[in-house]
């Protein structure tokens, strides 16, 4: 039995190389080629388009990038063990697979891209996803090397990933850096059933793309200001920024913000007036 891409169903191909999911790394594997292929549109037409993906284990997700059309993915994974896997697969597409052994939050992605832009799309590991996220968003020049990203997540970061001040139940440092820097929407959810071993949560696949020009902002103020306010979130902000060694009534009153507000109700673009006024205080006092 062959699949759409002429290799052997993933399933045949995980059991004849005795690969099992390794919890360690925060592997989940995905068989279905409806599903992994519907991941791969959801980020728009790849024909010509060069992909990123994190973390492809045996193949699943990539198989789906080829097949609709990407020009060149570039696959960054960590264990060994899928490298035969994955080998066969740029054996049947031939110059369009470039497999990196590495971890991605060390890998030089930009080197590998002689210049091009690229999309980011991937099944990111459990244990390592927002922290990729955050890496990502937190590099300078801006805009960066990738148009989009279409990322799984667990159901739950996915919420953080788009709330803002209209939901604060999920709304934290999350919801402002990529409300700041991107605008992110929840594309559809995936059960539980479609993953090898099945996760105990919904995932949920999410799409982000780069603002342009997104509001200057001095990028170590605003992650000492969130984590500070989002860390004590039932405060209000003049108690919860205290620590900051800053003039809060100058903060608040060069902001309009109140004083007696809490980190949930503040929106993206006021965290983003309150970290440029911290900076512009810590440079006079300098």
């Amino acid at each position: 039995m062959t699949t759409p891409d002429g290799l052997p169903p993933l399933r045949e191909v995980v059991r004849s190389l005795d690969l099992m999911a390794k919890r360690s790394l925060g592997q989940n594997f995905l068989f279905d080629l409806n599903l992994t292929g519907r991941i791969a549109r959801a980020s728009g037409p790849l024909a010509g388009q060069c992909v990123v993906e994190i973390g492809p284990g045996p193949g699943g997700l990539t198989r789906a990038l080829l097949l609709e059309g990407a020009e060149t993915v570039i696959a960054i994974e960590r264990d060994r063990r899928c490298l035969p896997a994955l080998e066969q697969i740029a054996a049947r597409w031939p110059g369009r697979l470039d497999i990196v052994l590495g971890d991605a939050m060390r890998e030089d992605i930009t080197a590998r891209l002689a210049g091009r832009k690229a999309r980011i799309i991937a099944n990111l590991p459990y244990n390592v996803g927002t922290a990729l996220l955050v890496n990502w968003l937190s590099k300078t020049p801006w805009p960066p090397w990738f148009t989009s990203l279409t990322l799984m997540f667990q159901r739950e970061v996915a919420e953080r990933i788009v709330a803002d001040a209209d939901d604060p139940s999920n709304y934290g440092r999350l919801g402002v850096l990529c409300g700041w820097r991107t605008e992110a929407e929840i594309l559809f959810d995936v059960a539980p059933s479609a993953f090898v071993p099945p996760p105990k949560v919904i995932s949920s696949v999410v799409h982000l793309v780069p603002r342009a020009a997104p509001e200057p902002c001095d990028l170590k103020e605003l992650e000492r200001l969130t984590l500070t306010a989002f860390g004590q979130r039932r405060k209000m902000l003049r108690q919860s920024l205290k620590g900051l060694d800053l003039d809060l009534p100058a903060l608040f009153a060069a902001t309009g913000i109140d004083e007696t507000a809490r980190a949930e109700t503040i929106p993206v673009s006021k965290f983003v007036e309150l970290a440029n006024a911290a900076a512009a205080q810590r440079r006079g006092q300098a």
